[in-house]
């Protein structure tokens, strides 16, 4: 099973990720996400950081998710490789806790591709599709 793809949007870009499990897809729309940035082949994960979020839908659960990633790039240069979805939580609301492994962007040394600048509700889905759960979500570039 491909883990995602890239969705071609006019003006924008997308991802579709795969998992047997949600929190598997959300782990592969946060890869998919890190791999428009750059070549995440090249990354390295001598670096952990925790992320905690929580919204009143799982849509917004995606959305605030991937914004915490994008800032965490924005603000710290911080880009990841490898992630442990820890607490994956639907009730009462949702929220998840991860851990992301990654190191300091580096120009010199990774490949740049994409400045995303949001993770964005156009058209984002989330959806299990016989065994396999299926996420949909567009980003501003």
């Amino acid at each position: 099973m491909k883990t995602f793809e890239v969705i071609d949007i006019s003006g924008d870009v997308g991802i579709r990720a795969f998992g047997k499990s949600i929190e598997e897809a959300f782990t592969n729309a946060a890869i998919g996400m890190y791999s428009l940035i750059t070549n995440i082949e090249g990354i390295r994960e001598p670096r952990k950081i925790i992320i905690e979020t929580q919204s009143d839908s799982l849509e917004g659960l995606l959305v605030s998710y991937l914004s915490e990633l994008i800032f965490q790039f924005d603000a710290y240069g911080f880009i990841g490789k490898g992630i442990d979805i820890n607490i994956f939580r639907l009730e009462p609301s949702p929220f998840l806790k991860a851990t992301v492994r990654g190191e300091e962007f580096n120009p010199e040394k990774h490949e740049r591709k994409l400045l995303i600048k949001a993770a964005t509700y156009h058209k984002v889905r989330i959806e299990k599709v016989s065994d396999i759960w299926e996420i949909d979500v567009i980003f501003d570039i």
